[in-house]
């Protein structure tokens, strides 16, 4: 059966169906078996409207997943920007500054009672100043650049959480198929809001086409 068209929708107010105690509320703690709960939408138009509702029903844990990038999506998720580009800085200034204290250690000081191998030598070159900032700005250039190169590349892996050798996603035949035509939201079991049977509704009004319980992989599977 053909999937309704974003005009035939029917208007959802995920925070009325949330407050609803006519809806099924979970018995106990969440299935420990449960990972997630996959909808899968038939175009972009609906997977930006159901993201958009999510949103503003107050889900946290859940995401987004398309075979290409879907322009305004960031914004319907609600999220904000990353803190990757502060991490690179954080890393350069520190690369910079380690930079400055190698060129001053090593060619302008020279401390008494410490090791020869550590203790810096005056380098006097025809009356020239011990330390010129212009003279060793390749040396600090050189070393920010490296630090703030490091910090980005481990920044961007452990925010992205990587490497993440398996998730229970993997098992989906739904999901594999993110990389070629499909479009997927995901929530998470450990969302504060999550019930499956609540979650199945909500994905069911919002127009997905189908929907798939993730679970965990067993420990006796290899």
């Amino acid at each position: 059966r053909d999937a309704p068209t974003p005009a035939q929708r029917p208007l959802v107010d995920l925070k009325t169906m949330l407050n609803d105690p006519t809806n099924p509320t979970p018995a106990g703690p969440p299935d420990r078996e449960l990972y997630a709960l996959l909808g899968e939408f038939a175009d972009v138009d609906a997977l930006m409207g159901a993201a958009e509702k999510l949103r503003d029903a107050g889900f946290l844990k859940w995401d987004v997943h398309s075979p290409f990038p879907v322009h305004g999506m960031d914004k319907a998720m609600g999220l904000r920007p990353t803190i990757l580009p502060w991490i690179t800085l954080i890393h350069g200034l520190a690369g910079a500054a380690l930079g400055l204290l190698l060129v001053w250690w090593t060619n302008a000081t020279s401390m008494p009672g410490v090791p020869s191998a550590v203790r810096g030598y005056e380098y006097l070159i025809s009356g020239k100043p011990l330390f010129s900032l212009p003279a060793n700005v390749p040396i600090i250039f050189e070393l920010a650049i490296l630090f703030a190169a490091f910090g980005a590349i481990l920044g961007m892996f452990g925010l992205n959480k990587l490497p993440m050798l398996y998730n229970p996603l993997f098992q989906s035949r739904v999901f594999q198929g993110v990389t070629r035509d499909r479009l997927c939201i995901v929530v998470e079991r450990d969302d504060p809001l999550f019930d499956e049977g609540l979650v199945g509704e909500i994905f069911h009004a919002l127009g997905a086409v189908s929907i798939e319980r993730i679970v965990e992989r067993d420990d006796d599977q290899s």
